[in-house]
Order: C-alpha cells, then sequence, then structure tokens
C-alpha cells in the first residue's frame, strides 16, 4: 500500500508541475465557449450577419437558441473531442517518460511496476473527470450569462448524466493509447492511433455498424454519431468493456517485460 501511494503521489505530483493540465483544460474549455458564440448568434441572426458571421451554419451545428440545444452540443463535445483529449492525456502521462529519458530509471526502481502502470491510469481517470466536470460548469455560467430559454432542474440532471456517461465511455479508449505510448516509445505512435481509430469510428457509424465498433460508441452515445443511446444494445457495452480491458492488460504485459537498458 505504501509504494502504491507512493507511485500514487510521484505521478500526481508530475501533473501538478507540469502546464499540460492548464492547456488540456483551455483547450476543451472552447467547447461550451463556442456553443455559447453559437447561442448568441442563433438569437439574434441579423446582427450576426451585419458582423459578418454566418448564422446558417450555426443553425446547423446547434439549431436554436435554448438550453437544450446548448446542453446536447456539449454532449456532443464531450463525446468527440473528450476522445481526442484523453488521448492527448494519456500519451503525456505515459510517453513523457521516454521523451525526458527518464524510463530506465522508472524501470529500475524496486517499486512494482503494475503499481506505476495502475498510478499513472488512476491519474488519468481523475484528470480527465475533473475537466469534464470543469467544462460542464463553465457551460453552466455561459448559458446563464447568454440567457437563454428553456431551463429545467431535470434537464441538468439529465445533459449531467449524458455527459459524465460520454467521458467514462471514452476512458477504457485510452488504454490502447497508453499501449502505444509505451510500446512506441513517445507520443507520435499514440496521436496516429487516436487519428487513425476517429477516421475508422466516422466510417463504422455512417455503415451503421458504430454499435459494434468501441470507438464509434461514445459518438452514438452522444447523439454526435447517431441517434443516441437507442442505436447501442448491450452488446455495445460488452465490447466497449472487452476492449478496454483488452488494452489494460496489453499495456500491464508491456510494462512487466519491458527491457530497462533500452
Amino acid at each position: 500500500m505504501n509504494n502504491f501511494m507512493s507511485a500514487l503521489w510521484a505521478e500526481s505530483l508530475k501533473m501538478r508541475r507540469s502546464r499540460v493540465p492548464f492547456f488540456t483544460a483551455l483547450g476543451f474549455s472552447m467547447a461550451p465557449l463556442a456553443g455559447g458564440l453559437f447561442m448568441i448568434i442563433l438569437k439574434d441572426p441579423e446582427a450576426a450577419r451585419s458582423l459578418g458571421i454566418i448564422s446558417a451554419k450555426a443553425q446547423l451545428m446547434v439549431g436554436v437558441a435554448d438550453w437544450p440545444a446548448f446542453f446536447g452540443f456539449m454532449i456532443q463535445a464531450v463525446a468527440a473531442g473528450g476522445l481526442v483529449l484523453f488521448s492527448i492525456i494519456t500519451s503525456w502521462v505515459f510517453g513523457r517518460e521516454f521523451s525526458d529519458h527518464t524510463v530506465k530509471e522508472l524501470l529500475a526502481l524496486p517499486t512494482s511496476r503494475e503499481i506505476i502502470v495502475t498510478a499513472k491510469f488512476i491519474v488519468i481517470a481523475i484528470w480527465a473527470l475533473a475537466i469534464t466536470l470543469l467544462i460542464f460548469g463553465i457551460g453552466l455560467i455561459v448559458g446563464t450569462l447568454v440567457n437563454i430559454p428553456g431551463w429545467s432542474v431535470e434537464l441538468v440532471r439529465t445533459t449531467f448524466m449524458k455527459v459524465t456517461g460520454a467521458a467514462v465511455l471514452n476512458l477504457p479508449l485510452v488504454a490502447f493509447v497508453a499501449l502505444l505510448a509505451s510500446a512506441g516509445r513517445g507520443y507520435l505512435p499514440a496521436f496516429g492511433w487516436t487519428i487513425f481509430t476517429l477516421v475508422l469510428a466516422n466510417i463504422a457509424a455512417i455503415l451503421g455498424w458504430g454499435d459494434w465498433f468501441p470507438w464509434a460508441i461514445p459518438g452514438i452515445f452522444s447523439g454526435a454519431a447517431g441517434p443516441g443511446t437507442d442505436a447501442l444494445g448491450t452488446h455495445s457495452y460488452v465490447i466497449l468493456i472487452l476492449t478496454g480491458t483488452l488494452g489494460l492488460a496489453a499495456t500491464y504485459w508491456w510494462w512487466r517485460n519491458a527491457d530497462q537498458t533500452r
């Protein structure tokens, strides 16, 4: 237990001393801010046109200026952008050991390698969910300031469940990102994998196979890549869990057998 807490403290310290958490939060905060801008445009299309802003595009992306449309935009942003953001976080947590040339010292520690990997995944999960909650809070503030209609406590509760649900569904998928960042010994293989799976997810959703493809499931859940949760069955969540479990097992296996001299 002492070794685990030490590993968790060390990973948390790396995160706190880095600027990456700030920049990831700043980047993801663009989602509610963009949604708020669309709401302003849709509230007064004529004023938007006079300022050179095309309101038709905002209408296509969001719909109407109310809380349901604004929350819908946020849910889709968390589902689609969350995978990219969480992949960036995972790539940094695992890949930085190679870019900073600290992996040999890390593998030589008396602390179990399984403990080190577990600590990294816990930090990733906490980090990702904390940013998701932050974005939801910013969204509430932005929507209130824009003063759009359609507010209800039930809508907020439902949206909160959807936003956190989309984030949680994205988390198992970062296991393969961790594997690629580790086996590829850096950030680039993990980034390449993320882009590759995003493209495949879009293709699978278009072909109607998204409920069978793990990387398309969060988008379908949010409604960004399909009709929403109605398109998902029990098999979708089972496949997602099995995919995450396989990625975790492969990552643990790699770290257990990694050559510390390389």
